[in-house]
Order: C-alpha cells, then sequence, then structure tokens
C-alpha cells in the first residue's frame, strides 16, 4: 500500500517567537521533504511519527521528540496515524540550542506545556500568559537531554524501497518470524542480498533490527497501558521471562522497573549516563 503525500500548511509565516501547529495524520501519510527558516519542534502526544533527515529516517514515539535547525530539509508522516504537535521557533528564539538534528526525551511538563500552548494558540495574549507558556518551552528546550543513538528509542527506518515493505511489515507485526531467506523470497531477491542491503542502510543486520524494534513497540505498548504479559505475546515472545530477559539485556532493567522510573524521571524515562542540555 503507498503513502500519500500531504499538503504543507498554506499559511507558513515566521513564527514570533514561536508558533503551535496542531495537526492530525491520518495512516500512511507524510510531508514531503522541505526546510524551514526557522527552528522546529517535531512531536507526537499521540501515535508514532517517522522522522526523515539528514540521511537518517527513524520513528520516534510520544515518549521521544526530535529538535531541527533551520534550513534543514525533513520529511515527516506516520504509517498508523498520529497527533501532530510541530513547534515552529524563531532563530532569535531559539539561541543557544543545537545547530545538528537532535532526538530527546521529552518530560511530562513539557508536554503538558505543548498542549497548553497548542489549545491558547489561536487567543490574544492580552495578559502576556501565552509568552509565559512560550517561555517555560523554550527553558524545558534548553533543559531536555540528547538521547544516545543506540539507547534512544528511536528506530532507523529506510527510506523506501523494497526494506520499507520489510520493515511496515514488521511493525505491523513484530511477531512475524521470518528472516533474511524468507523476505528476500517474498520480494523477488536473494537472502544474502536483502541482508547485504539492510546493513548497508540501516547499519545493522534484519535480526537486529527486528530486536530494536520490539524494544520499541514495547516500550510504546507498556506506555499504552498493556501489562508485561500481554506486551510479551503482542511481540511473540515464547515467554513473559523471555521478553523480560530480552529487555533487561537492552535496557538494563524489567519492564516494570523501566516503567516506573518513566514515571518518576521528570525527563521522561532517560537512560542513565546522560546528562547536559539539549
Amino acid at each position: 500500500m503507498l503513502w500519500e503525500t500531504l499538503a504543507p500548511p498554506p499559511d507558513a509565516a515566521a513564527p514570533q517567537p514561536m508558533t503551535v501547529r496542531a495537526q492530525s495524520i491520518p495512516p500512511r501519510r507524510y510531508f514531503p521533504e522541505h526546510a524551514h527558516a526557522w527552528k522546529q519542534v517535531v512531536y507526537a502526544v499521540s501515535g508514532v511519527l517517522t522522522v526523515a533527515v539528514a540521511g537518517r529516517s527513524f520513528v520516534i514515539s510520544p515518549e521521544q521528540a526530535v529538535w531541527l535547525p533551520s534550513g534543514l530539509a525533513h520529511r515527516v508522516g506516520s504509517l498508523l496515524g498520529a497527533e501532530f504537535r510541530s513547534l515552529w521557533i524563531a532563530d532569535a528564539a531559539g539561541a543557544g540550542l543545537p545547530e545538528a538534528p537532535t532526538v530527546f526525551g521529552v518530560s511530562a511538563l513539557l508536554q503538558a506545556l505543548i498542549l497548553e500552548a497548542a489549545a491558547i494558540e489561536a487567543e490574544p495574549d492580552d495578559s502576556g500568559y501565552a509568552g509565559r507558556v512560550t517561555a517555560l518551552i523554550l527553558d524545558q528546550l534548553r533543559r531536555a537531554r540528547p538521547l544516545p543513538g543506540e539507547l534512544s528509542g528511536a528506530l532507523s527506518w529506510p527510506r523506501g524501497g523494497p526494506l520499507s515493505a520489510v520493515c511496515e511489515a514488521l511493525y505491523g507485526d513484530p511477531a512475524d518470524p521470518r528472516g533474511p531467506e524468507e523476505w528476500g523470497r517474498a520480494l523477488g531477491m536473494s537472502g544474502r542480498t536483502l541482508a547485504r542491503r539492510f546493513e548497508a542502510e540501516l547499519g545493522m543486520s534484519l535480526r537486529s533490527w527486528r530486536r530494536r524494534l520490539r524494544l520499541f513497540k514495547a516500550i510504546e505498548l507498556l506506555g499504552g497501558g498493556l501489562d508485561v504479559t500481554q506486551t510479551a505475546m503482542e511481540l511473540g515472545y515464547g515467554s513473559t521471562s523471555a521478553f523480560i530477559y530480552a529487555f533487561r539485556a537492552d535496557m538494563g532493567c524489567s519492564p516494570r522497573a523501566y516503567m516506573r522510573g518513566r514515571a518518576a524521571s521528570p525527563g521522561g524515562a532517560i537512560p542513565p549516563g546522560t546528562d547536559g542540555p539539549l
């Protein structure tokens, strides 16, 4: 099934100092590659976004957002649909924030501020309240922590072609057991060719990517209210204990401990050992 493009916003004016855009992205829709003359935060309050930037493509859940500097070409879409919130920030207002694309953890406070900013976007700011919300968002962005690639929760994603068909199928059904040989036959190529393409484009094997996908989906499902056993079954693990073992191997803690830490952390389940401003 093909993806369909979304029209860019017709009123794309420079933010003064910040504009919040709220939009529902239907499944398999995307904004074609484009760039802005201002900085941007790409975020979804629900659902999962696919973000392509700087030669990489990955997916992020509401646990993360992406910071984009001015003038950087990017593409945003959603495989299953998402509630998109885009923060456009004037260069002067975003002074001191990174000049490179960055994935960062979204705290509960920052999420609440983004929702509030979207809710009052069209209201006059006679009392200065909207300006104070904007100032708090900028403060939170400066305090946010960049997430290292292997622990960020972001999932590498192909930019198109036959690998996209594999990744989309596995995202829809993480329990699908097919390996390179089976996928290669389905796509009319050898298993070795498919494996080489995976390594070249995503920097990892299909097996490693599937493991990464299961971790990503585990965090998404647990955050959506599924218990550990339900999550293990959805992801295709043979037992709950096998899921817990795999989760602990990647995250250094059990799924329940991770969820407790996420609830307690002001940084949205920031992995241990990361610090510093965004």
